[in-house]
């Protein structure tokens, strides 16, 4: 019979910390070595991207999804690449993802843009 792992207890989860050293050390390195606007372009396209989620989601709500963004002219491309990467980020389809703080109200958005559209008029 093979011995019983669960009886050798490991001193933690991490073992002894050898791999963590590692990537510590290595993150430490890239950070030293990484000019400033290298970290300047990456936080400005990390907001652009997130404001392009959270716009993706407000849009499939106000739109009424798949079907709705079609009719409003999006291509069915572009709404498959969204939802692949709103997938990837908040882990579950926009239909039940529900953003901490924002409400949306479809009724009233759209009783709002017939008002605009008839005073263009």
């Amino acid at each position: 019979m093979s011995d019983d792992l669960r009886k050798q207890r490991s001193e933690s989860a991490e073992g002894k910390g050898r791999a963590r050293r590692a990537w510590e050390a290595y993150e430490a390195a890239v950070q030293r070595n990484t000019p400033d606007w290298v970290n300047q372009v990456i936080r400005d396209g990390s907001l652009r991207w997130t404001e392009q989620m959270v716009g993706f989601w407000v849009a499939w709500h106000l739109y009424g999804g798949f079907e709705g963004l079609k009719r409003a002219g999006w291509s069915e491309r572009t709404i498959y690449r969204r939802l692949k990467e709103f997938r990837l980020v908040f882990k579950t389809h926009p239909d039940t993802f529900s953003h901490p703080g924002v409400k949306l109200d479809p009724e009233a958005f759209w009783e709002w843009s017939r008002k605009r559209a008839e005073e263009e008029e």
